[in-house]
């Protein structure tokens, strides 16, 4: 079977170094501004030009009623004036959460601007701001458009980690990607529980990856399901208890093959 490498893409010169201009000004502001409401007024502004295409234009003074729509959508750019739904949970850390809560909701709605799928620009763009959002973000890593996280003040990801498309990392516990470990797309973990009588009482876990876990297409990782060293889970499956390293585990619930047997029975299967 040949392999094959990813190539490396780069944008126009002139591109790269306008982007780059931009992510360096936005690292510089919020390395530099910790207040949550100096924060919020950054990213209004930013997602601003984004979606309209022009500098902000201060408060609103007078709106008709035509105009109410458009105006909810500005206001909607300040984090200050939505709410999202880990603020609403009794477990949060609400001052740690307010700090991160500018950059999250930039984190979204970039994604959900044309910019966001501009893959070059998101990689660094999102690791820029996941180093002042998670607890720990290595060198070389890879996070595609619309992955979402709880707090992120409970998420370490190491070096070499790659994370695919609409990946659920759920950190109201805490969630440890180990080096090297791959997370594909449309992937859950998890990291907290509800007691099944009362959906009130909640139980966080540590849920570990790797190193170098493959969590494979629309597989679910549930609360304290520790994933092995070179361990992989299979598509669609759903690891209810921890998989040992250098397994392949399979099925609803996940049960591990060793990784011999599971690539022999591949061989077999074509």
């Amino acid at each position: 079977m040949p392999i094959h490498t990813y190539r490396e893409l780069k944008p126009t010169p002139e591109a790269e170094a306008l982007y780059r201009r931009w992510l360096a000004k936005l690292n510089d502001e919020f390395t530099r501004q910790q207040s949550p409401d100096r924060r919020s007024e950054v990213v209004r502004d930013e997602l601003y030009q984004i979606y309209f295409g022009r500098p902000h234009g201060g408060h609103i003074k007078a709106v008709l009623n035509s105009e109410l729509a458009m105006y909810c959508l500005s206001e909607s750019f300040d984090p200050r004036n939505i709410t999202l739904e880990p603020e609403y949970y009794g477990d949060v850390d609400a001052e740690q959460y307010a700090i991160r809560k500018p950059l999250i909701w930039f984190w979204q709605m970039f994604d959900r601007s044309p910019l966001g799928l501009n893959h070059w620009l998101g990689f660094r763009f999102r690791c820029m701001l996941g180093r002042h959002i998670f607890r720990h973000l290595g060198k070389h890593v890879k996070i595609f458009h619309n992955v979402e996280f709880t707090y992120g003040y409970n998420l370490t990801i190491e070096d070499s980690c790659t994370i695919h498309k609409n990946v659920l990392l759920d950190d109201r516990g805490e969630i440890i990607l180990h080096e090297g470990t791959s997370v594909s797309d449309y992937a859950n973990v998890y990291s907290h529980t509800h007691d099944i009588n009362n959906q009130s009482n909640i139980t966080n876990k540590v849920t570990e990856l790797g190193p170098r876990a493959r969590i494979t297409y629309h597989a679910t990782v549930l609360a304290g399901a520790n994933i092995g060293e070179d361990a992989m889970l299979g598509a669609m499956a759903l690891a209810t208890k921890p998989v040992p390293q250098e397994t392949v585990s399979v099925g609803i619930p996940a049960k591990a093959k060793i990784r011999k047997q599971a690539t022999q029975l591949a061989a077999e299967t074509l």
